[in-house]
């Protein structure tokens, strides 16, 4: 009785911790751990800062159709004045109000410069566009990323079971050949060669248990989970979309790959760029208003210690003659800029459409891989089977059996992986598109 108190003891004891402390389980498919990515991923959120600060300057050139207003004052000490005569024989000194100030206030307001502020406002624009497709980019890498990672855990899951199922196998045949070994059928060599293997297969267990913390933890950070959350992949094994032809994944990526989306827009920021050097062909025209006051008034004679003020409007007209030969030149070089954006569309569509065939190729590949893995995995489990009934029967050595076990094990793993490969060449396709 009190033995059986005290071992009751010691597993409520050794139970505690884990009814305290055990991690939230949470089960999600990829879809769900991208869309966390998207939302907690830290470096899709420095790159959401590039969008602040494009959009931020677009307002900012925005600021140049205002009128540019300027107030200015300034206080000041006259000394006298000295007047000499023609040969420098004489001079007088004349007396002078000592405290002098002005004070004015002048507007400026751009008319007419080619168009300029307006296509500096849409180059702005096209900027921005570019840090949006830059963080649309990152995200399809950030979503392939956590998508891989999260396909290691479940290859792990799935390896753990497959270990786990052998080792729950070579247990059963350890006690037959215990039995065996007892009755003085078999050596105490065959013992240990079956206790070694239930080793090896503990170590790889514990292999996999340990990486997959790793990976646990590291997709917990990536998907703002807290730290001691276990991740449970759910995704269904099934194949996608395993009828639909490369023809339909190229139009795809053509339509929605952000980095084609990015080359054709640097074509129209080349433009733009040709479009703003060429306003320096035309003269700025420009409207200006301003009044000031100025003491004391020195244009006559006495001086007068008094305020004089005055104020003006009007339209400047000016012209940089020098542009009429060097905007040429700059020019020319925005034409060969945007030749050089024009070639790297064409090497991007080519690197694009190279990833999405290469891709298609695996997929289909993982696919018929996984068919013929599947049908190894039965000839071994065949193979097991037989040669085990045979071992059990004293018609073959513990060699013979070991192999049959190591076949049947390692075609097990190829096919779990196999499996998660399918998904993995799936997703990737989906990446080389740009619609992960």
């Amino acid at each position: 009785m009190v033995k059986n108190i005290k071992t009751a003891l010691s597993l409520v004891i050794a139970l505690l911790p884990a009814l305290f402390f055990a991690q939230e389980i949470k089960q999600m498919t990829a879809g769900e751990a991208a869309e966390l990515a998207v939302q907690n991923h830290q470096q899709l959120k420095v790159s959401a800062r590039n969008i602040d600060i494009a959009r931020q300057n677009k307002n900012i050139v925005k600021l140049q159709k205002l009128p540019a207003i300027t107030a200015s004052t300034s206080q000041f000490y006259l000394g006298d004045a000295v007047a000499i005569d023609k040969d420098f024989s004489n001079s007088t000194n004349i007396p002078m109000p000592h405290y002098g100030s002005s004070y004015a206030v002048q507007a400026t307001q751009l008319i007419f410069k080619g168009g300029l502020v307006n296509r500096t406002i849409e180059m702005a624009g096209l900027r921005e566009q570019l840090s949006e497709l830059d963080l649309e980019k990152n995200q399809q890498e950030v979503k392939f990323l956590v998508i891989s990672n999260y396909l290691d855990v479940y290859k792990m899951i799935n390896q753990q079971k497959v270990f786990e199922n052998n080792k729950k196998l070579a247990q059963e045949r350890l006690e037959n050949i215990r039995k065996f070994y007892q009755q003085g059928m078999v050596t105490r060599n065959e013992v240990i060669r079956s206790e070694l293997a239930i080793k090896n297969l503990d170590q790889g267990i514990l292999t996999l248990v340990n990486n997959r913390k790793i990976l646990n933890y590291n997709l917990n950070l990536a998907l703002g989970l807290p730290e001691d959350t276990e991740i449970v992949p759910v995704e269904s094994l099934d194949i996608k979309e395993a009828g639909i032809g490369m023809p339909y994944y190229m139009n795809l990526a053509h339509e929605s790959n952000p980095l084609l989306k990015s080359a054709k827009t640097n074509i129209d920021v080349a433009d733009k760029n040709i479009d703003i050097i060429k306003t320096d062909k035309m003269p700025t025209i420009a409207g200006f208003g301003g009044y000031s006051v100025q003491r004391p008034i020195t244009t006559r004679n006495p001086v007068l210690d008094m305020y004089s003020g005055g104020w003006q409007t009007g339209i400047s007209i000016s012209y940089n003659i020098d542009n009429l030969y060097k905007t040429k030149e700059r020019v020319k070089l925005g034409e060969i800029q945007k030749n050089q954006a024009g070639d790297a569309l064409t090497l991007t569509q080519q690197n694009v459409d190279m990833a999405v065939n290469a891709a298609y190729v695996k997929y289909q590949e993982s696919i018929q891989q996984a068919e013929i893995l599947d049908d190894a995995k039965r000839l071994a489990e065949e193979n097991y089977k037989i040669t085990e009934a045979k071992y059990l029967n004293q018609l073959a050595v513990q060699a013979e059996m070991t192999d049959a076990q190591n076949q049947k094990l390692q075609s097990e793993l190829d096919y779990a992986n196999a499996e998660i490969n399918v998904l993995y060449q799936y997703y990737n396709l989906l990446k080389s598109t740009g619609t992960l």
